[in-house]
Formats: C-alpha cells, sequence, structure tokens
C-alpha cells in the first residue's frame, strides 16, 4: 500500500467541492496543477485508503472518512514546515474564510511561497507544490487548501473552527 501524498489530499478535497460524481482526470489534472499521471496515482492512493470509490466515471469521496482524517490525521500525516520570509499567496488563518474572522496579531502570515504572490510573509510549505497556482484559478479549492493549513499548523481555536468550516464547505 502506497503512503498518501499532499496533493492526494488536494484531489480529494477537488472532488468535493465540485459539483457533480463525475469529472475527467485530464480536467482535475488542469484544475490542480498536476500531471494526469500524477491524477492516476493519487486516485490509486485515495481508493486503496478508502477514502474514494471510484464506479464507471463517477468519483465518490468517503466525506466522513476524509473529515475525520482532516480533523484528527492531517497535521500529523502532513505537519507544517515553516521557512523565512517569502513572496507568496496567504495561506492559513491569513487568508479567508478565517482572516476575517480573528484579529490580526503583529506576526507576518503565513504565506505559500510563490513569485507572483503579493503578499510578504513566513513561508508554509503547502501540502503540494501546486497548491499556490491552482488556489489562484479556484476560490473554492484555495479556502479548502487554506483551511486545510489552519488545521495544520493552527491554534486550537482556529483549528476547530477550520474544521467546522471545511465540514461547511465539503458537505460532509
Amino acid at each position: 500500500m502506497a503512503v498518501m501524498q499532499g496533493q492526494d489530499i488536494a484531489l480529494l478535497l477537488q472532488l468535493s467541492i465540485q459539483d457533480g460524481p463525475q469529472i475527467f482526470s485530464k480536467d482535475l489534472a488542469a484544475n490542480l496543477c498536476i500531471s494526469p499521471s500524477e491524477v492516476s496515482k493519487a486516485q490509486k492512493r485515495c481508493v486503496e485508503s478508502g477514502l474514494l470509490y471510484i464506479s464507471g466515471g463517477e468519483k465518490r469521496v468517503n466525506r466522513s472518512g476524509l473529515m475525520e482524517f482532516l480533523a484528527h490525521g492531517l497535521r500529523y500525516a502532513f505537519p507544517a514546515v515553516r521557512g523565512s520570509m517569502v513572496r507568496g499567496v496567504p495561506t492559513g488563518v491569513a487568508a479567508e474564510p478565517l482572516r476575517s474572522r480573528f484579529l490580526e496579531d503583529k506576526d507576518p502570515p503565513a504565506v505559500w511561497p510563490y513569485p507572483d504572490g503579493k503578499v510578504r510573509g513566513i513561508a508554509l510549505i503547502p501540502l503540494y507544490a501546486g497548491a499556490p497556482k491552482a488556489s489562484l484559478r479556484d476560490s473554492k479549492l484555495y479556502s479548502a487548501l487554506a483551511l486545510a493549513d489552519a488545521i495544520r499548523e493552527g491554534r486550537t481555536r482556529e483549528k476547530n473552527l477550520a474544521v467546522e468550516l471545511l465540514r461547511e464547505l465539503l458537505h460532509a
């Protein structure tokens, strides 16, 4: 059995937030900014883990299992790794839907390193390399990945709110 990777979580989030159970792998690859072969491998790992069911052209996410993993296992399987000051895309508590719910503190925001990013902050290595680019194309995916980062690196209150908001976003 293969070990889950960060792009597997992104794939499950993407499948959970889209309308309808049918999406072609090439479209998933384009949406997530990864190759079609990476989508294929990610789907296989997700099926092996019991978080994804594929029947014909339909892909169905085990949403309750995904939420359980996100709430209780994500921060351990994919711990937050911080870096230095960089230009990038805000994530975690520094991004919506959490940013407006917490008072700004004096610390620089967490950002995914990205050359076209507009914000300077402390680098937080994303779940997978394509996250910043894919997020700038799709606001729902951006929200889901930013909430996942809040779970990975947030304080208890932030983490709990992120879990609640993700549950709503994913209809889990």
